[in-house]
C-alpha cells in the first residue's frame, strides 16, 4: 500500500458528506478559520434540515475526534436511551413478528417505530454541545446560521431524498417512511402537497418552524433542548400523544466521552467506537482478514469474496449473540478481538468451514448519515448520526422529527436487547479513523444499518491492502454477508457469481451498481488530501484552503 505521511498537508482542509448543501456549509466554516469540529457541527445541522427522515436534533449518533494536542482520539457517544417509564413487557402482547429483512420487530400499529411512543431520549444535540465545548473555536451561534437560513429559505428535494420518501418499506413489515411524513399536522404542512402527495425532485421544502427552533438553540447554547422551555414543549406534546418521554428523561440525559477501541491491521491503527458503537465488528472482520494475503488475491474474485463473506458472518454472528450495551451486558470485545480467536477463526475458514446463519436481525434503519472533516491543524472528525427508524412525530411548532429508536429493541422480555429504562441499543455506526505512527491519515464512516460494519471494513481493506485513495476505495464494488447468502453489487462480474455458486454459495445480486451502505471518506497520502463520496448518495467532497 501507499505509505501515509506522518503529517497531513499544510494549509488545506476537507469536508465530505452525502448532502451537497451540508458539505458547502462545512467547507465555508473551514474557510473562515473554524476547525474540523466546527465544520462537522455546522455540516450536521444542515444535514438535519435537508435529510429530515435520516437525521436531526431529534436523533442520536457517535462522533470520533482526533486531537492533535494530545495525539489521542476521543469518542463522543450520544446513543439514545429508553425513557424511564419504558419496561420490557410494554409490547409483549402486541408482537407480530420480525421484519423480513431483519431490520427491526413488528408490533401492532407500528407503535415501536412510528408516533410518540416510539421515541427514545435523543442524543445528537448533546454530542454537538459537548464536542464544541471541548474543541470548538468559532462561536456556537455562528455554526447554526447556514441551517437556519436553509430551513427558512428552502431546499430542493434531491434524488436520494425522494427515493426515501417513496420507497416500499411495507414489504418488510415497516411503515413506509413517506407515510410518516403525514403523521402530524406539521409534517403534512411542511413536507406534503395539499392533496397529500409527496414533494418531488426539484421542488422546494421550507421549514420556518425549524428555523425558529434552531435560532433558539443557537441563542441558549443548545441546553434549552434538554432543560428549558423547548424541552418542556417536546415532552408535553409527546405525552399528550401517548408517548412516555418525560422532562426528567431529557434533563437527565448525559452524553459520554470515551476512549475509542483500537485495533491493528497490517501495522495500521484502526480507531473506532467501542460498544454500543460498531467498532468491535469492524475490528473483528479485519482481525480475521489479517490472516489472509488479501493483496495476492484478485480484487472481488471469488476467492476474495468468499474470505470477506466468512469473516463478515463470524463477526455479525458474534455481535448479535454477545455484544450490547456494556452497562447491561458483559464487554466481550477482548475475547472477540484476541489474536488466538482470530487465528482459530481464520484457520477454520482456510480449512473450508462455513458459518451457518439463518439471518442476522440488524434491528436498525439503513437511513442514517455521515460526515468526515479535516482541518490544517490536524483535527480530524468522523461523525455518524441518525433518527434510527424515523418516528414521523414532529413536536408541534418545532419543525424537527423525533427518532423512532424504540424499534431497535427486542419487544420480547428476557432477551439480551430487551427494553429496559435507560438502556442504549447496540448500533452498527462506526465512525473510524486510521492512524500511522500516531498520526491520523484517514477518516471514514457510513450509513447503512447492518451493512455499515462490512462496508467500512471493506473500504479499510481497499485503502490498506490495495492502496486505494478515498474515492476509489468507496466506489469499488462491495459485497455483504448478513445471512448464509452473499449479496453482491451489480458490478461484481457474473462470472464471479457463477464461480461462487458452483462452490455452494447462494448469491443475491443487487440491481444497484453502488450498493450496501454509503461510505464517505477522506485520505491523506503523499501530502495530499483526497475525499470520497459514495456515488449511491447525493453528496460530494470539497477541499478548502482557509481564507480562500
Amino acid at each position: 500500500m501507499k505509505k501515509p505521511e506522518r503529517r497531513l498537508p499544510e494549509h488545506t482542509g476537507m469536508v465530505v458528506a452525502p448532502q451537497p448543501e451540508a458539505v458547502e456549509a462545512g467547507a465555508e466554516v473551514l474557510r473562515r478559520g473554524g476547525n474540523a469540529v466546527d465544520a462537522a457541527i455546522c455540516t450536521a445541522l444542515v444535514q438535519g434540515v435537508v435529510d429530515p427522515l435520516m437525521c436531526g436534533i431529534g436523533g442520536f449518533g457517535i462522533m470520533q475526534v482526533h486531537d492533535p494536542v494530545t495525539g489521542s482520539p476521543v469518542v463522543f457517544e450520544g446513543m439514545g436511551t429508553c425513557p424511564s417509564a419504558a419496561h420490557e413487557a410494554m409490547w409483549r402482547d402486541k408482537i407480530l413478528g420480525e421484519t423480513t429483512d431483519g431490520f427491526g420487530f413488528i408490533v401492532e400499529d407500528f407503535a415501536n417505530e412510528a408516533g410518540a411512543l416510539s421515541v427514545q431520549t435523543p442524543g445528537t444535540l448533546r454530542i454537538l454541545i459537548d464536542s464544541h465545548r471541548r474543541f470548538g473555536t468559532l462561536p456556537w451561534a455562528e455554526l447554526f446560521a447556514p441551517a437556519i437560513e436553509i430551513a427558512r429559505s428552502g431546499w430542493l428535494v434531491r434524488p436520494h431524498t425522494y427515493t426515501v420518501f417513496i420507497q416500499d418499506e411495507r414489504k418488510y413489515g415497516r411503515m413506509n417512511y413517506g407515510d410518516k411524513l403525514g403523521l402530524t399536522p406539521d409534517g403534512r404542512r411542511i413536507y406534503l402537497h395539499d392533496d397529500g402527495s409527496y414533494k418531488r425532485i426539484g421542488e422546494w421544502i421550507r421549514n420556518p418552524d425549524l428555523a425558529n427552533t434552531l435560532e433558539s438553540l443557537a441563542d441558549d447554547g443548545g441546553e434549552g433542548f434538554y432543560t428549558g422551555a423547548l424541552a418542556a414543549r417536546i415532552a408535553d406534546d409527546i405525552q399528550r400523544n401517548g408517548g412516555i418521554l418525560s422532562p426528567d428523561d431529557l434533563r437527565d440525559f448525559a452524553g459520554r466521552s470515551t476512549t475509542p477501541l483500537r485495533a491493528e491491521y497490517r501495522g495500521i491503527c484502526v480507531s473506532a467506537p467501542a460498544a454500543p458503537g460498531g467498532g468491535t465488528l469492524v475490528a473483528q472482520i479485519l482481525s480475521i482478514l489479517e490472516h489472509f494475503d488479501i493483496a495476492e488475491l484478485q480484487h472481488n474474485s471469488a476467492a476474495h469474496i468468499a474470505v470477506l463473506a466468512e469473516a463478515m458472518k463470524v463477526a455479525l454472528r458474534d455481535k448479535e449473540n454477545l455484544v450490547g450495551d456494556p452497562d447491561f451486558t458483559a464487554d466481550v470485545s477482548g475475547e472477540l478481538l484476541s489474536p488466538d480467536y482470530a487465528r482459530r477463526t481464520a484457520a477454520a475458514i482456510q480449512s473450508g468451514q462455513r458459518v451457518a446463519i439463518d439471518r442476522i436481525g440488524a434491528h436498525e434503519s439503513p437511513h442514517t448519515t455521515h460526515v468526515s472533516t479535516v482541518d490544517p491543524q490536524g483535527v480530524m472528525v468522523s461523525f455518524t448520526h441518525t433518527l434510527g427508524n424515523p418516528s414521523g412525530f414532529i413536536p408541534a411548532g418545532t419543525g424537527f422529527m423525533m427518532n423512532g429508536g424504540m424499534s431497535t429493541f427486542d419487544p420480547r422480555p428476557g432477551k439480551p436487547n430487551s427494553i429496559a429504562p435507560g438502556k442504549r441499543r447496540y448500533s452498527s455506526m462506526s465512525p473510524t479513523l486510521l492512524m500511522s505512527q500516531g498520526q491520523p491519515f484517514a477518516t471514514l464512516g457510513a450509513p447503512g444499518a447492518s451493512w455499515i460494519g462490512p462496508a467500512v471494513a471493506q473500504v479499510i481493506s481497499n485503502i490498506i491492502d490495495w492502496g486505494m485513495e478515498a474515492q476509489e476505495a468507496v466506489s469499488a464494488p462491495r459485497i455483504v454477508a448478513t445471512s448464509n447468502a452473499i449479496d453482491v453489487s451489480n458490478r461484481v462480474p457474473r462470472s464471479v457469481q457463477r464461480e461462487l455458486e458452483k462452490d455452494g454459495y447462494e448469491v443475491r445480486r443487487s440491481p444497484l451498481s453502488y450498493a450496501f451502505a454509503g461510505v464517505h471518506a477522506i485520505t491523506g497520502f503523499d501530502g495530499e488530501l483526497r475525499g470520497g463520496a459514495d456515488p449511491q448518495r447525493d453528496g460530494m467532497a470539497q477541499g478548502v484552503t482557509p481564507g480562500r
